[in-house]
């Protein structure tokens, strides 16, 4: 990094790379290679206990990591937070904030976490009584779940180590935490359960191993924040208005997230309402999604980083740049699988069921599948530009918006048109986000204007 600017005075930064289309694909492709092996681990992890040949070790993992992943996802806003606060520190060239902040993410993530491990048990009840299963099946996932519970705080301080990288613009390291994290659970479950014949033990002891490995790998790779002495200023770390800062930040991303949550949730609830030849092709449909999100998050870091590291130098020039040239990649990125889904999309449908009626049921909704991605794109790559810029209040409110126009858009749309209507409930729910959020992004640039 460049030396700090005299006080009072703007750095203009010299030493910070000028934002180019190599930079944003050198930050984005770690991202979404890292992506690829976590459908991979998932498809793992069933199909070792598949080969027990029962059905109940099966439902046991899956309802385990969904409740699991649900919990740990609630603390995705340190990611998403520490990636923003991270990026304008850096742009500022405030390394001591760089490293502070760190520590801030690592004391949440350690504090979340034995909190989980505390109340385990209310919590692990109240999963079950909304998602109840046979009892054989509850019996082993709670097995499951008693041991990988422990390693919760390693999990979410994942969240915290994955959010410094991004900013720092080292998604390499982000590839291969999640590479190690991934490949070892895997070999570990092949071992563990068809060599050692440990049954679903065997999964969960394969993760919590895993989950410990990358954790202390992502610390190593931060190891440049406890290079500055400042990780360990008790002062600094816990001065009262970058913790307010800090938290109010974390609850209005949490506030949107789990909105968004709410909304998929629903969508699949909602679905069920058509017999379940619907609801299996709704799933597989759903699925296209989640492979476009994969794809766009690469984007988004890259436009989360970029965008924190100019609002730190106050340049609205590189900000407007960073926003442009990330969403050009966005818009190619979407475009490009619309135009996937629509040729092969039939195929991806048939590779995913081989239930003809499932099939042919997906193939009618499956032009929202090419619409998805064309009128979600604004909303995916803006999001990464306003956790870039920390403004959470914006991300929240606007999501409270779609989110009430979701409702409205299911409780007209549905009756008149059924499934076709709930898919397009989804779809307007993404465009009111990208408009909204569009129209906010000039009081962004002003504010930065006005620094």
């Amino acid at each position: 990094m460049s030396e700090p600017a005299p006080k009072g005075v703007k750095s203009s930064l010299p030493g910070q790379p000028e934002v180019t289309h190599r930079r944003i694909l050198k930050i984005a492709l770690p991202v979404v290679l890292s992506n690829a092996t976590v459908p991979i681990l998932g498809a793992v992890d069933v199909g070792v206990v598949g080969q027990l040949g029962e059905a109940a070790p099966i439902g046991a993992v899956a309802m385990g990591a969904i409740i699991l992943s649900s919990i740990y996802w609630i603390f995705g806003f340190l990611r998403m937070g520490t990636a923003g606060l991270v990026g304008q520190a850096a742009g500022a060239d405030d390394h001591a904030e760089v490293s502070a902040i760190l520590t801030r993410a690592m004391l949440v993530a350690g504090a979340g976490g034995l909190l989980l491990i505390v109340l385990q048990i209310p919590i692990f009840a109240a999963a079950f009584m909304l998602s109840p299963a046979s009892a054989e099946v509850e019996g082993l996932a709670r097995d499951y779940l008693q041991i990988r519970i422990w390693t919760a705080p390693a999990a979410i301080a994942v969240y915290a180590a994955t959010g410094w990288l991004v900013a720092m613009e080292r998604t390499t390291g982000v590839f291969w935490v999640q590479l190690v994290m991934n490949g070892l659970n895997i070999l570990l479950d092949l071992w563990f359960v068809l060599g050692l014949g440990w049954g679903v033990e065997g999964v969960a002891i394969a993760t919590v191993i895993a989950e410990i490995t990358g954790a202390a790998l992502g610390l190593w790779l931060c190891r440049d924040a406890f290079s500055h002495v400042e990780w360990r200023n008790w002062v600094r770390v816990f001065d009262r208005s970058k913790l307010k800062r800090m938290a109010l930040l974390n609850v209005d991303i949490l506030i949107r997230s789990a909105l968004l949550m709410a909304i998929f949730s629903s969508f699949v609830f909602l679905g069920a309402g058509f017999g379940d030849v619907t609801l299996a092709a709704n799933e597989v449909l759903i699925q296209f999604t989640y492979i476009v999100a994969y794809a766009m998050d690469g984007f988004a870091f890259a436009a989360e980083a970029l965008i924190a590291r100019a609002i730190g130098q106050g340049n609205i020039r590189r900000l407007r740049k960073s926003a442009l040239m990330c969403s050009f990649w966005g818009a190619v990125t979407c475009t490009s699988m619309a135009v996937f889904f629509a040729i092969g999309g039939p195929w991806l449908i048939d590779l995913m069921t081989k239930s003809p009626e499932v099939q042919a049921d997906a193939r009618i909704y499956l032009i929202w599948m090419v619409a998805a991605p064309i009128i979600g794109c604004a909303a995916w790559m803006l999001d990464g530009i306003f956790i870039g810029a920390t403004r959470g209040s914006d991300m929240r409110n606007m999501m409270i918006l779609s989110a009430a126009v979701y409702v409205g858009a299911v409780l007209v749309l549905i009756p008149a048109f059924a499934n076709h209507g709930l898919w397009a409930a989804l779809v307007i729910s993404f465009a009111v986000r990208g408009v909204t959020l569009g129209l906010r992004y000039p009081a962004l640039e002003r504010s930065v204007q006005a620094q």
